[in-house]
């Protein structure tokens, strides 16, 4: 069965996810029935849920979700990671074995070098302790101080979310194309084919937009450390669950044909990176 990566749950209020655009069709709650409702024709058994708001509580949250809801395999959550008492907010939530990784929305900082400062390094520093991943969410422009990060830490698992959020509308290579592969460059870092058309002209957009930047990620990362991610329900503002799919798997199956990648991109990929803690093997 298929393993989704990445995609989001949340109970909607302007208050807590001030991101969402107004009057899109992201403002309403969006829950594991509706998501499974997508899944199940495509053959996919379940999920990574990803924070979309940085709070400790939606982590419990998703938690809660997960519990209830077997195809959760697992949840990546926020916590405040330049804290003095992040140790505690780790020990609390990875005591739970759906509880995999961390995320903070670098993407939304102001400071470009955000992620080498010392508060968050000091913080992401205490994540292996716990068997937990890091999934970096940044712009092209982040790239130089994820590439600083993960230097520092070759024995912690990061994922790259989104592939970076290139500049696919503009049809813009470089220099992201360039860095991509500096980072690649460290086999502790993976990369998520996710969240691509709604970097794409949203009601515009054409599979073959996306080709110069699959090309690059599939080069630089190689099948064994691909993974696909919906990025749903955010993916609703440019494309359907079954178009995001049908995207990514129609290139794979031309770059990567063989049965062993395509089970490693749509599933195998996740659940190593993910699940090992969680089935006592990280």
């Amino acid at each position: 069965m298929r393993l989704d990566s990445h995609q989001h749950f949340w109970k909607y209020s302007a208050a807590d996810y001030p991101w969402i655009p107004a009057g899109s069709a992201l403002q309403r709650d969006w829950l594991p029935a509706d998501l499974d409702a997508l899944q199940t024709p495509l053959a996919f058994g379940g999920s990574i849920a990803v924070q979309a708001h940085q709070s400790v509580a939606e982590a419990r949250w998703l938690l809660e979700l997960a519990a209830q809801n077997p195809r959760i395999r697992g949840v990546v959550g926020w916590v405040d990671l330049r804290s003095d008492r992040v140790a505690e907010s780790l020990a609390e939530l990875s005591a739970n074995p759906r509880f995999v990784g961390v995320r903070h929305v670098v993407q939304d900082e102001p400071d470009d070098l955000f992620l080498v400062r010392q508060e968050f390094v000091r913080g992401i520093s205490r994540l292996k302790q716990f068997g937990l991943t890091y999934d970096l969410l940044i712009f092209p422009k982040q790239l130089p101080a994820a590439i600083q990060l993960v230097r520092q830490f070759p024995d912690q698992a990061f994922v790259l979310d989104h592939i970076a959020k290139p500049f696919i509308k503009a049809g813009t290579l470089s220099p992201w194309r360039e860095q991509i592969r500096e980072l690649a460059a460290f086999p502790n870092v993976w990369c998520k084919v996710s969240g691509m058309v709604t970097e794409a002209d949203h009601r515009l957009w054409k599979p073959e937009d996306f080709i110069p930047f699959m090309e690059v990620v599939f080069e630089a990362f190689g099948p064994d450390r691909l993974m696909f991610g919906s990025d749903w329900p955010v993916c609703l503002l440019a494309a359907g669950y079954e178009q995001v799919f049908s995207l990514v798997r129609d290139f794979a199956l031309r770059a990567a044909p063989s049965a062993v990648a395509q089970e490693a991109i749509f599933g195998g990929n996740a659940e190593r990176f993910y699940l090992r803690r969680a089935t006592g093997n990280r």
